[in-house]
């Protein structure tokens, strides 16, 4: 019963992402993009490992070890945040994993190890709302980790949390779209998949590693926007193209 209802509620999270998504993309294109693009069985395949398996690991993961970590946080901290209004309390969630994930981020770029996982990810050379699932689990728990433990840590309650965990994910998704919706002025203060673009072009610092405000991305000279779509997306380095050998491939031995 279990599997049918995981397979029931992927089939419609996939038939929802298409209703939304797809008008969009139609509409108001970034690139001329067939819907089944090349290597969009592969994408299919991560997004399905996600939501039937990989999601609910993920955050069993990053709930036992916040249960364990709350220990080190006075009582009397909690009840101080718990105490504060919702409005206070989601503002500062998404201040304090908006810099978290910025800075994590850019150690995905930057550190060979963390790289080898997050490649996966930028692998992907056709960008739209499927494309933004294909993500290692592992890197998953990494991404995952630093928006969410802070908040855990910090006592924010689930019913604060379960709304801005909900929208981060359909955000991510957003970004990654093959959509073009200039902000004008306005994408100095909100991201947007203009400058997500960028982030997956095929040089490994291309920029813009904030998430749903480009002002870490400003503040740090990292913000990048040249007014048009990256030529190419994708890594340099050669990778596998399957599901499963993107799976292996950062446990191989790299030159």
């Amino acid at each position: 019963m279990t599997i049918a209802l995981s397979m029931l509620s992927t089939g419609i999270s996939f038939l929802v992402l298409v209703l939304i998504f797809r008008p969009l993309e139609r509409c108001f294109p970034a690139k001329e993009q067939a819907f089944f693009r090349p290597a969009w069985l592969t994408d299919l395949a991560f997004m399905l490992g996600q939501y039937l398996f990989w999601t609910g690991m993920v955050f069993a993961t990053l709930a036992f070890l916040g249960n364990h970590l709350t220990a080190f946080i006075p009582d009397g901290f909690h009840a101080a945040v718990r105490e504060q209004p919702w409005w206070a309390q989601a503002l500062e969630v998404i201040v304090l994993s908006d810099v978290l994930i910025y800075w994590g981020h850019r150690l995905q770029h930057r550190i060979g190890f963390l790289w080898r996982f997050h490649a996966v990810h930028h692998s992907a050379e056709h960008l739209d709302w499927l494309a933004a699932h294909r993500e290692h689990p592992l890197d998953t728990l990494y991404t995952v980790g630093l928006i969410n433990l802070p908040a855990f840590l910090l006592g924010f309650p689930l019913e604060t949390l379960a709304g801005l965990v909900a929208f981060r994910g359909l955000w991510a998704i957003y970004i990654h779209s093959n959509v073009n919706l200039p902000l004008g002025p306005l994408r100095m203060l909100i991201g947007a998949p203009e400058l997500h673009h960028w982030h997956h072009d095929r040089a490994r610092d291309a920029g813009n590693y904030a998430n749903l405000s480009p002002l870490m991305d400003l503040l740090f000279g990292t913000y990048r926007h040249p007014g048009h779509e990256p030529e190419a997306f994708g890594v340099k380095e050669p990778m596998a193209h399957s599901y499963p050998g993107l799976l292996l491939d950062p446990f191989r031995k790299k030159r």
